[in-house]
């Protein structure tokens, strides 16, 4: 993707979340892979300053491409790049559900089918660690290991997409999901499905939505 269209889907991006609720002040990031590294939002920025916002351009080992400083999350967006090729944007928000259930230090289990369309029977939750360090980016990329999202203990969420909107799509559910074994639990102990079950639900996602097209997933 040219550097100048990922600066304009990001801040798009950003905006939405904003909108939404999933971002609040500069509590979150957001980011989209680009041939050089990455277009991510700046270092103390907010969805309600979007339109002057200057994005940040750096390679993935946090070269700067540009003058803009990026956000203090870079790393962690960085190493999830490296370790997912699928992922071409990235999604940090301090969302009120996931990050309640992050606080908690739980995982959201699987307490609802939905569960399976990060990648496995649940989303796991990574220990806490000092915010905008690289232990933080570790952690964050092996709890991210085999899924498309994952909580961070005491902190918030972070999920990835093959584009922005599929990112976007991520970010709603895991607060949608979360806000609801929250409210599960409030009232007791939910059940939760079995592997079996699980498997069931991910062989029956194959099958279900409109067919996919491979260029337009890429993001690029």
């Amino acid at each position: 993707m040219r550097t100048t269209a990922a600066s304009q889907r990001v801040l798009g991006l950003y905006g939405e979340l904003g909108e939404l609720g999933l971002i609040v002040g500069s509590s979150g990031n957001v980011s989209m892979r680009v041939k050089e590294g990455m277009a991510i939002t700046p270092s103390g920025a907010s969805p309600n300053n979007k339109r002057r916002l200057d994005m940040a351009h750096i390679a993935l080992d946090g070269t700067a491409l540009n003058d803009a400083t990026p956000s203090s999350e870079w790393a962690m967006h960085a190493a999830i790049y490296q370790a997912h090729g699928e992922a071409k944007c990235i999604v940090h928000t301090h969302a009120d559900s996931c990050t309640a259930l992050a606080c908690l230090n739980l995982a959201l289990p699987a307490f609802h089918y939905l569960v399976v369309q990060f990648g496995g029977e649940d989303v796991r939750c990574a220990p806490y660690v000092t915010f905008g360090t690289p232990e933080l980016a570790a952690v964050a990329a092996e709890a991210i290991r085999d899924r498309s999202a994952c909580l961070l203990a005491n902190h918030g969420m972070i999920t990835y997409g093959r584009n922005a909107d599929e990112a976007l799509a991520r970010a709603v559910l895991l607060e949608s999901l979360c806000r609801q074994y929250l409210l599960a639990r409030s009232a007791g102990m939910p059940r939760l499905l079995t592997s079996e079950e699980m498997a069931a639900a991910k062989q029956r996602f194959k099958t279900y939505g409109p067919a996919r097209r491979g260029s337009e997933e890429s993001g690029w």
